[in-house]
């Protein structure tokens, strides 16, 4: 086992970013010292676990020495997932199909994220346009895990999970259409909360699809700092249709019902370390007060077939469309293996696109009217241990990789297609020493139920530390 981290005795020492934020107010030390902690910290860890698509300090020390933050992050070091246009910087979403152009402004999400302060000093690698479960690449090194170089760091936003995990910056950006927040948040050992559909800004290139699968979010080491990121975007912008969340700072009072699903629709039984996780986590709740009550997942089979059919469609565009897409200058004959499997994939079941997108209406009512009687529904994240680097590899056998995929990525996506918020917590432990996901997800608009909840959890079970371990 190779664990590599950066914590250190320096400004930074193991704050996290609402720490950090209130030492730069208070004059203990100043954003640049944080800045250049950061960047001296990314270079400790980077050569190891290759998680930087940009980088960008220049411009971000400037900034740092002007000072002009404002925001509950304000001066904070972090980072942006490279499939969100941040001006000056190309938006590669992690393929050599889309050339290194850097973008002419920011998206929508970009300036919220900027909005709460935080200072970026690059980009952070994914796997090509987040289509996988791991960051893993056919032309390059992968990203690596921190809690053990042998491991994936999860996928999409693998990148961003590894340096939070690694201590390079405190929180990065990270967005989920799939688990892409929760899978690495829970392969690393964070926080990952995916809000519901509309809470933050949408994803630019997801804004015109049949089902807009993506929410943007932050991977953090605390749930404190994931709380005051949702609560301060609300002071940037009104949402409609939502109560606010407001700014939730510890556990909540009321004592919740709890729907406890284990069986994936797969249909294939949890590792024994992931079992044993996640009714250790249902003990707990029930030692807290809560009521947990084992039930079937609450959408059938067909799901499966629906979500990887609207999957596949997603590949199909991106293969076929891209140059209208994403960029005028888009190489088709640059596509990594994978992406080009799942787009063949979708041409061999294209007729069913009208039932998939049926389907997944249907299923998103079924999945919704869980919460009539629960407040949460209890899962594991995934539906075994972090995989090795090549398990999930792109460049492998495509039908041998997505039936591994779908194995995996067993729980996450249903949230996805309901728009429901739903968070991965660092709650378990493998016998390897690992980082196990607890997941729990409420109904739209749910947030301030699972901030709560997570408050409680984090207090009752302090999240392992990657420095301690």
């Amino acid at each position: 086992m190779k664990r590599v981290h950066a914590f250190a005795d320096d400004v930074l020492g193991d704050l996290d970013a609402v720490g950090i934020a209130r030492a730069i107010a208070s004059g203990d030390f100043s954003a640049a010292e944080a800045s250049e902690a950061a960047a001296r910290r990314i270079d400790g860890v980077n050569p190891e676990i290759a998680a930087v698509a940009f980088d960008d300090r220049e411009r971000a020390l400037v900034r740092a020495r002007e000072n002009g933050f404002s925001g509950v992050f304000a001066g904070v070091p972090t980072l942006i997932k490279n499939n969100t246009a941040y001006a000056g910087l190309p938006t590669q979403q992690g393929s050599a199909a889309i050339p290194p152009r850097p973008a002419a402004s920011h998206e929508a999400f970009t300036e919220e994220f900027l909005g709460t302060g935080v200072n970026i000093l690059g980009a952070t690698t994914m796997p090509a346009f987040g289509l996988t479960a791991t960051t893993e690449f056919a032309d390059r090194a992968p990203t690596r895990n921190p809690w053990d170089t042998d491991y994936s760091s999860g996928a999409s936003s693998g990148g961003s999970a590894a340096l939070v995990a690694a201590g390079a910056v405190p929180i990065a950006h990270a967005n989920d259409g799939g688990g892409s927040i929760r899978i690495p948040a829970a392969a690393c050992g964070l926080v990952g909360l995916k809000p519901s559909r509309g809470r933050t800004a949408g994803v630019a290139t997801a804004s015109n699809a049949p089902i807009d699968l993506v929410s943007n979010g932050i991977v953090s080491r605390s749930v404190r700092d994931t709380a005051y990121f949702l609560s301060d975007l609300e002071r940037l912008r009104r949402v409609d249709g939502f109560d606010p969340v407001g700014l939730v700072e510890g556990p909540g009072r009321r004592r919740l019902r709890v729907a406890m699903i284990t069986d994936p629709l797969t249909g294939q039984p949890l590792d024994p370390d992931t079992r044993r996780e996640v009714h250790a986590v249902a003990d707990l709740l029930e030692e807290l007060g809560h009521r947990v009550e084992t039930v079937p997942i609450p959408v059938d089979r067909s799901f499966i077939d629906h979500f990887t059919n609207y999957w596949a469609l997603l590949a199909f565009s991106l293969d076929r469309f891209g140059g209208k897409l994403l960029d005028p200058e888009f190489d088709r004959g640059k596509l990594d293996p994978f992406t080009r499997g799942l787009s063949r994939k979708f041409l061999r079941n294209f007729y069913k696109t009208p039932s998939t997108l049926i389907g997944l209406k249907r299923a998103t009512a079924k999945f919704r009217k869980a919460f009539d009687d629960y407040d949460v529904i209890l899962t594991p994240t995934l539906a075994h241990q972090t995989p090795e680097i090549g398990y999930l590899d792109p460049d492998g056998d495509f039908d041998e990789i997505f039936d591994r995929l779908v194995r995996y990525v067993a729980f996450t996506p249903a949230d996805n297609s309901c728009g429901t918020p739903a968070i991965s917590l660092p709650l378990g432990s493998s016998s390897a020493g690992m980082p196990i996901g607890i997941h729990f997800s409420a109904d739209r608009g749910g947030e301030r139920t699972l901030l709560e909840l997570s408050y409680e959890l984090e207090e009752a079970r302090p999240f392992a530390r990657i420095q301690d371990a």
